[in-house]
């Protein structure tokens, strides 16, 4: 099970930390990502973080504005947006991906407007 927590209404140039908390399967084994959703839009990778390295690696449209990060002993993965656009306005998901097991979170709205 994965739950996420931290979204929000925030102004243009704002920022937000969005959490996800994983139970139920042996997090430190799992890559996470966040991926995201706009209304009419396709669901697009934001972010992912390797299981063991912590290599990250990030859609362009984020580099330098967003970051993730993984606590392994919290079985919590975050990401940090700063500088947030109105384009970034989205339903938030974390996923767990490990060979064939795939596991989603119910997600949780960003909002962007002044």
């Amino acid at each position: 099970q994965l739950v996420e927590s931290g979204g929000g209404l925030v102004q243009p140039g704002g920022s937000l930390r969005l959490s996800c908390v994983a139970s139920g399967f042996i997090f430190s084994n799992y890559r996470m990502s966040w991926y995201r959703q706009a209304p009419g839009k396709e669901r697009e990778v934001v972010a992912r973080i390797t299981a063991t390295s912590g290599s990250t690696e990030y859609a362009d449209s984020v580099k330098g504005r967003f970051t993730i990060s993984r606590d392994n002993v919290k079985n919590t993965v975050y990401l940090q947006m700063n500088s947030l656009k109105p384009a970034d306005t989205a339903v938030y998901y974390c996923q767990a991906f490990w060979y064939l097991y795939t596991y989603w979170g119910q997600g949780t709205q960003v909002t962007v407007s002044s």
